[in-house]
């Protein structure tokens, strides 16, 4: 079994920059299709915390996902965080 990428078994440059772009592009998909579900799933916390009485948002569970982001991905993680909050809950 190989281990070697599309990429690094290309002819040219360009035919390996084109791979990657694919691969790219896939990843890309995977991640938009991610947070889509992220969406959906964090629309149902948000309506059974408003049935069962409570806030839309809990400041402190969003506190913890900056948190994770932020070890997981240094600075830019918490801006990647605060928009996929802001993409799931919308503005507060």
């Amino acid at each position: 079994m190989s281990t070697t990428t599309p990429e690094e078994t290309a002819a040219t440059p360009e035919a390996a920059i084109a791979a990657a772009r694919e691969r790219i592009d896939a990843i890309d998909d995977r991640i938009i299709g991610l947070i889509q579900e992220r969406t959906a799933v964090s629309a149902v916390v948000q309506q059974t915390r408003i049935s069962s009485g409570g806030r839309r948002v809990s400041l402190s569970r969003e506190m913890e996902i900056l948190g994770h982001y932020r070890e997981a991905l240094g600075k830019p993680g918490t801006a990647l965080a605060m928009t996929l909050l802001e993409l799931c809950r919308g503005r507060i």
